[in-house]
């Protein structure tokens, strides 16, 4: 599959499930697109969960997950602990991981076979949301570096795809916490969606490019994004175009 026909292949089948049982059987599917050994999505807080780490989904194998969990890997998952605390992807190979507890955590994990590389990905969303994607390989780390190069712009927008997804499906999301975007911010995005440059836009719409840029400015901010190519996917991951 294109690269192009993977990514708009895998944002069709995230918005397309409709349980979360559904949307983890998505997540094992793209993880065999993309040809990696798994793929992630933990919720590490939300506005609706009282709890601490209120969803997990995952293609880990069910025994490394058991014993995550049982011996509560949460507080010593090097990567858990730089992801809660950042906003760059975090590179597992350029952490830290030669000593102590976060060695031999790795070490287990790479037992099971998790992966010999992984780039984790924080996401923000709306009301203090905060969720880690993570992607791991056993390729060679000739094939991961291409891979990273090739994949990350991808990576990226499927984490928020994801993570809209599986918050609305689990009810961790109110009504409420989404975003309220006016009706030319909306027009602004869904024309930017069909491929219309600014300057297209503001032709259509009567208005100066200026205002089209403060429309789409003002819509990524609404949407606690940083492009406006994710901004699309996440109104269109929200069903508001």
């Amino acid at each position: 599959m294109l690269s192009s026909s993977r990514f708009f292949y895998s944002l069709d089948r995230i918005s397309a499930s409709p349980t979360l049982r559904d949307l983890e059987t998505t997540l094992d599917e793209v993880r065999h697109i993309y040809a990696i050994s798994h793929m992630v999505l933990h919720v590490t807080r939300s506005s609706g969960a009282a709890a601490s780490n209120p969803l997990l989904m995952l293609t880990y194998p069910p025994e490394w997950v058991k014993q995550y969990l049982d011996r509560d890997y949460f507080s010593i998952d090097p990567v858990v602990r730089l992801g809660r605390r950042g906003f760059l992807p975090v590179e597992w190979s350029a952490s830290k991981w030669d000593s102590g507890r976060a060695y031999g955590f790795f070490k287990e994990a790479m037992a099971f076979g998790i992966g010999r590389q992984g780039v984790t990905l924080p996401v923000r969303g709306p009301q203090g949301e905060r969720s880690l994607f993570t992607v791991t390989s056993n390729h060679p780390d000739a094939y991961w570096r291409q891979f990273r190069m090739d994949s990350m712009r991808d990576l990226q927008f499927l984490a928020h795809h994801l993570h809209d997804r599986a918050m609305v499906l689990s009810g961790l999301r109110k009504m409420a916490d989404i975003p309220q975007l006016s009706g030319r911010e909306l027009q602004c995005l869904e024309m930017t969606a069909s491929g219309l440059m600014a300057k297209q836009i503001c032709a259509r719409l009567s208005i100066s490019v200026s205002a089209v840029q403060l429309y789409l400015a003002s819509a990524r901010r609404k949407l606690t994004v940083a492009t406006t190519t994710e901004a699309v996917a996440k109104a269109t991951a929200l069903e508001l175009i």
